[in-house]
């Protein structure tokens, strides 16, 4: 008997087992987080509640932040997403579906809000916009947080989170 054969058949299954976990999981992870919080649908913003010790709809959320997230989806082209100003620290973020955190911009970069336009990558840019990101996939997550430390800066946070905006470009363009 070779038990040799067996052995590497063994390997050979356990290497591309990992390889498919290691694939596989972060786009299972995401797409769970997607659905999380696309619970009003794609392309719109999501103002979460208070951070308490209770809360995990966002990974490791901070008592000291208010975090609004809107889960984007470019089958319908692109999206506009806009972050109004924050009177300190604020940051928007994009995620790819796979978790890939592949654009930042903050206050720092950004004074007085930011608006940027998303489209899958390789595909055409639209005129006028005036900062397009490429997203490696079709969906993700964008992700703003407003430092807000305590229940008076929380409320003002939620009231500025209003005029963000995250929503596809022909949703925003006026019929012809």
């Amino acid at each position: 008997m070779n038990i040799g054969k067996y052995i590497w058949a063994a390997l050979a299954i356990a290497v591309i087992s990992h390889f498919a976990f290691i694939h596989a999981a972060p786009r299972v992870m995401m797409n769970v987080a997607i659905k999380r919080v696309s619970g009003a649908g794609a392309n719109q913003w999501q103002f979460a509640d208070r951070v308490t010790p209770l809360s995990r709809q966002i990974v490791r959320p901070s008592p000291d932040f208010a975090y609004s997230a809107c889960s984007y989806d470019l089958s319908d082209g692109p999206v506009v997403i806009t972050a109004t100003p924050w009177n300190a620290y604020w940051s928007l973020s994009l995620y790819a579906d796979n978790s890939d955190n592949f654009f930042v911009i903050d206050d720092r970069e950004a004074r007085y809000g930011a608006e940027i336009t998303v489209v899958r990558a390789g595909r055409p840019h639209p005129e006028g916009a005036s900062m397009v990101v490429e997203s490696p996939s079709g969906r993700g997550i964008a992700l703003i947080r407003r430092l807000a430390p305590d229940l008076g800066n929380y409320n003002a946070a939620a009231q500025v989170a209003r005029e963000d905006v995250c929503a596809s470009v022909a949703s925003l363009t006026p019929a012809s």
